[in-house]
């Protein structure tokens, strides 16, 4: 028993170093494609990568416009709501985006599928990668936004680096197993936006878990997407270090660590049949 547990890891540390390699030896490439990907979506339009910003800035406009010049609602947690809704937006944004975008990375991208010295594997990363491009940037308009209000910034805001590493590996695993699914089963693809939207409903982004009972809170937990836009919220204003949140922390990566290593399963049993469905 002992010995197929040692073999059972050490064919997970396998998996996880191929895929380690596949992104040392292929860092130019991906470097590149990242790059293509952000100028081929706003190629030839004026504004050029400019409307990557467009929708998320003004989505928080109608939101500052409507709740603080219209409805004129207080600020919560003394921070002002518009501010206070863009922490959480913003990595929704983030989120939402690079699901979508992953899904489909295989199936939109056919034509690479076929090229049989083309490393497929790269693709869902590569979407992951170009949509964190555009997450950093908005995340500086953010952190400006805070200092024109006069909060500013403070040493709490480093560990955002770390929710953004957790949520970049954690959307990856999931991209790699949906790309690789939906090659098979077109479904997901009509599926995952209804997911999405219930996901977004269901994660404490224009709520606050401390308004729902305390018993209901274990549950809410279990929905990774909380622990994500809660750990921006507690670096950004709640002033809370990721570390004293030791039992999600654990939970959290350990659902990813099981999605990522199922995703590189799942990837290299379909692989050799994506060619004939595509």
């Amino acid at each position: 028993m002992q010995i197929n547990l040692q073999k059972n890891i050490l064919l997970k540390n396998k998996g996880l170093t191929t895929t380690a390699v596949d992104f040392k030896k292929y860092k130019k490439l991906i470097h590149g494609m990242v790059i293509n990907d952000l100028k081929k979506e706003y190629i030839g339009s004026f504004l050029g990568f400019f409307w990557a910003f467009v929708q998320p800035l003004s989505m928080i406009f109608v939101l500052w416009f409507v709740f603080e010049i219209g409805f004129r609602s207080k600020p919560v947690e003394n921070i002002p709501f518009v501010l206070w809704i863009s922490s959480g937006l913003l990595p929704w944004f983030f989120i939402s985006n690079s699901l979508s975008q992953t899904t489909n990375s295989i199936v939109s991208q056919a034509f690479l599928v076929k090229k049989i010295s083309f490393p497929v594997i790269i693709l869902p990363f590569i979407k992951v990668l170009s949509q964190l491009t555009i997450h950093l940037v908005m995340m500086l308009f953010l952190a400006l936004a805070f200092i024109m209000y006069g909060i500013g910034v403070d040493i709490y805001w480093l560990q955002l680096f770390y929710y953004i590493v957790a949520a970049s590996f954690f959307l990856s695993g999931v991209g790699l197993l949906l790309s690789s699914f939906v090659v098979f089963i077109k479904d997901i693809k009509n599926l995952l936006p209804i997911v999405i939207q219930f996901s977004f409903w269901g994660t404490p982004i224009f709520w606050s878990l401390s308004k729902i009972p305390q018993k209901y809170h274990i549950y809410m937990k279990l929905n990774p997407f909380e622990f994500l836009i809660q750990g921006y919220r507690d670096s950004i204003i709640e002033k809370v270090w990721f570390w004293d949140r030791g039992f999600e922390n654990l939970y959290f990566w350990s659902l990813s660590l099981i999605l990522f290593f199922l995703g590189l399963k799942v990837f290299k049993k379909l692989r050799t049949h994506f060619v004939d469905v595509l």
